[in-house]
């Protein structure tokens, strides 16, 4: 008997935004090696065409299981709603099951060399794309017709009230959601917001499980990543200062198919806030605020954890400070090295 999952996948329908590079990309394939049909979501259609070649080639069943792919610019609310009709009309009239939204870009630069234009076009690409495909999915989900079925791992309709009909959004966070320093003034704050957005609709999700019992069950799950390596991380570090990348120097990258699995396994196990590293995983735990925390069991070992991470965060505070005002003095304000300065 295979065990029992908080996230079943097989069978069911998948949207990925950004599907079509990076970590949206390797998502994208584990979901469809364990069964999936896919729909990636992105801009460019040459990109769309060759990566749904690359997910069904991982796919579980691929005789069965289907993919398609749609080109939309999400920073518009009227192309989230396109993207959701036209897969629930690709899908024979039914809902997608699950939607993970990937998109987005960091522009790390400090806050006033940074054009006023560019805050906008990264709250636009970081945030707003998954606020639309969020709004517009759980407006499909939330006010469809009464009884409307699900989809179970075999691909057949299900009793409404049955778990394995549980929907899923999930959105990309950052551990920069939880604890930011010098040139991600433009970034963080977007992808802050979607923690903040993910623990307003996980509350709100109970309002309407509460009121519908009947009903298909939706969890909102937000993923903090720390550093992916991807063709992005290359393109931020060709902008970001010097001083940026020494705060971040301690940094280990994670490629974005350990991203991708590690996300899976805690969505498996029933997580809602999601890291995939010891640090970010450590960090969480004295930021959560009200977010979710899993039970009383969960919540008193984070609240344990906590209070050893806040003296470690009081220290770790004070030395990027000192290295920020350190650089200041030796470098200036501009937060790149002099070409003749001193290494």
């Amino acid at each position: 008997m295979a065990p029992t999952t908080a996230f079943q996948v097989h069978g069911r329908t998948a949207i990925v935004t950004g599907g079509s590079s990076g970590m949206g990309l390797c998502i994208a394939r584990q979901l469809a090696e364990k069964g999936a049909n896919i729909v990636i979501v992105a801009r460019d259609q040459a990109k769309l065409e060759k990566s749904v070649l690359h997910i069904k080639e991982g796919a579980l069943n691929p005789d069965i299981q289907r993919f398609h792919y749609i080109s939309a610019d999400l920073t518009l609310s009227n192309e989230a709603v396109r993207v959701v009709d036209e897969v629930v009309a690709w899908n024979s009239g039914s809902p997608p099951d699950i939607i993970w939204t990937c998109a987005g870009s960091s522009h790390p630069t400090l806050f006033i060399d940074t054009p006023v234009s560019t805050f906008a076009s990264q709250m636009d690409t970081n945030y707003f794309t998954s606020l639309h495909m969020a709004h517009a999915v759980l407006r499909c989900w939330l006010l469809s017709p009464p009884g409307t079925t699900g989809t179970d791992p075999t691909g057949s309709a299900t009793n409404p009230g049955n778990s394995l009909a549980t929907r899923h959004l999930i959105f990309t966070a950052s551990f920069l959601s939880f604890y930011t320093f010098a040139g991600y003034s433009p970034y963080s704050p977007c992808k802050a917001a979607l923690r903040s957005l993910t623990d307003s609709l996980s509350q709100e999700m109970n309002l309407y499980a509460a009121a519908r019992p009947e009903e298909t069950r939706v969890r909102v799950h937000a993923v903090f990543p720390s550093t992916i390596l991807t063709e992005g991380y290359e393109a931020e570090n060709r902008i970001k200062t010097d001083l940026t990348k020494h705060l971040e120097e301690d940094d280990v990258p994670q490629t974005p198919e350990v991203i991708a699995s590690r996300s899976i396994r805690c969505l498996e196990a029933g997580q809602e806030i999601i890291t995939t590293d010891i640090q970010t995983a450590l960090v969480r735990r004295g930021m959560l605020g009200g977010s979710t925390r899993g039970g009383f069991l969960n919540g008193l070992v984070d609240w344990f954890l906590a209070g050893w991470v806040a003296i470690i965060m009081v220290l770790l505070r004070g030395d990027m400070d000192k290295k920020v005002r350190k650089w200041g003095r030796e470098f200036g304000t501009s937060g790149m090295k002099p070409k003749d300065g001193p290494v």
